[in-house]
């Protein structure tokens, strides 16, 4: 942020490179690693640059801000190493004040099926993962090493939220047809995978950060023999971190599954049983499994076993940082998305591990053309990664995408979309994978927007116009959701909220004026909505209410929509105005109309 303070196989279906932590209990930071999330770090590379689309959305509380005369009664945008790196969540907050719920608790889902026809150019017909890199689930977790630095007692609100330490875990779905996961979004050419990610953030409450480590992740997919595939921890994954292997958890569209977070002593615990396929994947972060959090001073890890940070899931039971009131959340990260005619201005990734695994993807992208640009338009970009200099370069206008005033994305202050990238073509292409050739795939020409920044800032992609799931056949089916669920009881409240503002040019976010959903310019912004006469085979019968996500308001099947984008409340000026949250009410799945 403005400000910080700098402290010292050939097959695409089988990416098998197994990797071990270092049997010390300290980690020290390899080269290549996942210290910084957000890939800025100016003594490390990034690991996975794809990662960037995935990370949790920080905010700077107010307090950090106070020994530099700042007047904002809120928090503040965050920027790492001049970058501003916010994403766009929205979310359900679930809140109970019943032992157990902020740190126990079991989602039934199901997973959406994809259109039978191929995905257009025009957008007329869309995949799963043109709309979200990573629908989620989230709960705060304990670390004493994590913003603000304080000490963490684990399942307990006896912890204060500016005082004690706190990571944010998110336990995201990666849909496919857009594969590799390194720098895009899909582990899978046909197949849904699954993750768990503990984002903290290396950051004091006085606002210092080490802009070497600034949002360190531990990151494992979900395997069925629970052994992450390659090292979890920030300081040393390498490719099967990344890939994955013959034990990750694959899950086909339209499965059904039980889906559970539990906090045993020996570790958080994710677990998914596929109902479908009677497969199970789990993964548990603790020490034994390669996880560890990161040492603010240098970066280095410390082998650790996680737990959740609360007993309960009140409202004020929260991580600090996080743009988001980082509570127990159903999101769908969106944003980072554009489906194109064709891609230009190539710019390969080529990624090299200490332990000698690699990746090279020489036919990446950073222009789209045509597609959401509009008819035969040029899209953002490119830009010199020397001199920061951005040709196209745009940003949130009134009525659409307007030029960004400072189209450099190493100097630039604005939040602008430098460059389309990462960007690849539609079908096969050639990668080579610790030495060996290789097959990936895209359905269709596709950009993520998150290669000189973080998202599609001028509102113009995928995310931002009416192709959600509606009970089109050209469109995605929904998430089906029920619960969550701890120890078989509801949450009795909830409330709906989203950090888009934070990453609109046009929102004040010490006023509030310009912060909008649908953000000013765009055609559409996504919502949450209930019925009762869908159902979620063998676990939630019709009559029973159903949550689902997009543009869902099919006549006699959708029971309510909530106000639709306007669901989504008003900036919450007094903790951080860019983010819109709506007041606490009555959990909607607890009514009559839910048997």
């Amino acid at each position: 942020m403005a400000g910080q303070l700098a402290l010292a196989a050939p097959a695409s279906a089988t990416h098998n490179m197994p990797g071990a932590s270092s049997t010390s209990n300290v980690i020290k930071p390899l080269k290549v690693n996942n210290l910084d999330c957000n890939g800025w770090s100016p003594k490390y590379k990034a690991a996975a640059p794809g990662m960037r689309a995935r990370c949790t959305d920080p905010h700077f509380p107010a307090s950090t801000y106070g020994a530099r005369g700042a007047t904002s009664k809120g928090g503040h945008r965050f920027y790492d190493n001049g970058h501003y790196v916010g994403h766009d969540e929205p979310s359900v907050k679930f809140i109970s004040s019943r032992a157990g719920s902020g740190n126990t608790m079991t989602y039934d889902m199901r997973l959406p099926r994809d259109p039978k026809a191929a995905p257009t150019s025009s957008g007329s017909v869309v995949d799963y993962a043109e709309l979200s890199v990573a629908p989620w689930f989230g709960l705060p977790i304990c670390d004493s090493k994590s913003f603000p630095q304080g000490a963490c007692k684990p399942d307990s609100d006896s912890n204060n939220p500016n005082v004690a330490g706190s990571a944010f875990m998110e336990l995201q779905f990666y849909a496919p047809g857009f594969t590799p996961f390194i720098d895009s979004t899909s582990c899978s050419a046909s197949q849904w995978c699954s993750a768990l990610n503990i984002d903290s953030l290396a950051c004091n409450s006085s606002g210092a950060c080490n802009n070497n480590c600034v949002e360190p992740v531990n990151f494992s997919f979900l395997q069925t023999n629970g052994v992450p595939p390659g090292p979890p921890a920030p300081q040393d994954p390498n490719t099967g971190t990344f890939l994955g292997n013959g034990k990750t958890l694959k899950m086909n569209s339209g499965d059904v599954l039980r889906v559970s977070v539990t906090d045993p002593a020996s570790g958080l615990t994710a677990t998914i049983k596929d109902l479908t396929t009677h497969k199970t994947g789990f993964i548990q972060a603790s020490a034994k499994n390669g996880f560890a959090n990161t040492n603010m001073s240098d970066c280095s890890g410390v082998k650790h076993t996680f737990h959740a940070e609360y007993s309960t899931a009140k409202k004020a039971n929260q991580v600090p940082w996080a743009a988001l009131e980082g509570g127990v959340l159903m999101q769908q990260e969106i944003g980072h998305g554009e489906v194109c005619s064709s891609v230009a201005n190539k710019l390969g990734v080529n990624e090299s591990f200490s332990d000698g695994s690699t990746y090279v993807d020489p036919n990446v992208f950073q222009t789209c053309n045509g597609g959401a640009e509009g008819k035969n338009a040029k899209g953002e970009g490119p830009c010199n990664t020397t001199s920061g200099a951005c040709q196209h370069s745009t940003t949130q206008g009134k009525n659409g995408p307007v030029a960004c005033p400072d189209p450099n994305f190493i100097t630039g202050t604005a939040l602008c979309e430098f460059a389309d990238g990462f960007c690849q073509n539609k079908g096969t292409r050639s990668v080579t994978i610790n030495g060996k050739a290789a097959k990936e795939t895209f359905r269709a020409p596709f950009c993520t927007q998150n290669e000189f920044q973080n998202g599609d800032l001028d509102f113009d992609g995928n995310s931002y116009v009416k192709d959600w799931p509606n009970g089109s056949k050209n469109f995605p089916q929904t998430f089906r959701y029920a619960g969550p669920f701890t120890r078989g009881h509801t949450y009795s409240q909830i409330q709906f909220e989203t950090p888009v503002g934070a990453s609109e040019q046009l929102c004040n976010i010490t006023t509030g004026v310009g912060c909008t959903t649908p953000p000013i310019g765009s055609k559409f912004y996504p919502y949450w909505s209930m019925s009762n006469k869908q159902a979620i085979s063998g676990l939630a019968n019709k009559g029973k209410c159903i949550w689902n996500f997009g543009n869902y308001n099919v006549k006699n099947v959708t029971t309510s929509t909530f106000g639709g984008s306007k669901q989504y409340g008003k900036p919450n000026l007094a903790r951080f105005g860019g983010t819109l949250i709506s007041k606490v009410f009555s959990n909607p799945a607890n009514t009559k109309a839910c048997k």
